[in-house]
């Protein structure tokens, strides 16, 4: 298996086996029982019918019945279930079934494609993708999101800031085709 953290230019290819991925030594098909648990700082599953938190913060889960379950409680759902973790060091994982689908990164792990500061350069670098939704803002181009099939991988350029902001893989909406 590459990781793709020990090998990030794999992220560069327009088409990439997932079966020879993982992220952070968890493989897509890996239960998501095994994303360590000192990492995952939010979690998001069915069990959770709001969520309250940000930025200095402290994250509240409700539940349908306005119980407050635990951090603790929400990942155990997830891990069991459909759902995504949050990891500290800006890893997310995606989870249907119990098994690892997707992951997704952002954050400083992106720092190693800040060389590329214009979508021209984004798209020698990654190539063509299959598909391209841009997004607009008062009809300003806020971002562009680029979708490479043959890789089931997203990858998000942000128009303001001339950046890659989000890369992701496996089971998310759009990477799979129309």
């Amino acid at each position: 298996m590459i990781d793709i953290l020990d090998d990030l230019d794999v992220l560069l290819r327009p088409c990439v086996d997932l079966a020879t991925v993982g992220m952070g030594g968890i493989a897509l098909g890996s239960p998501a029982a095994g994303v360590p648990r000192r990492s995952i700082v939010q979690a998001q599953s069915s069990l959770v019918a709001r969520y309250r938190g940000g930025t200095a913060v402290e994250s509240e889960y409700f539940d349908a019945a306005g119980r407050r379950p635990t951090l603790d409680e929400v990942v155990d759902h997830t891990v069991r279930s459909d759902g995504f973790l949050y990891c500290a060091d800006k890893l997310t994982y995606k989870v249907r079934g119990g098994t690892v689908v997707g992951f997704a990164l952002h954050g400083p792990h992106l720092s190693h494609f800040a060389h590329l500061t214009s979508y021209e350069e984004l798209l020698a670098a990654f190539g063509r993708p299959d598909r391209v939704r841009e997004n607009e803002t008062y009809g300003e181009l806020t971002n562009r999101g680029l979708y490479y099939w043959g890789s089931r991988k997203h990858v998000q350029w942000d128009a303001w800031d001339h950046r890659v902001s989000l890369i992701n893989m496996g089971e998310f909406e759009g990477n799979a085709g129309p």
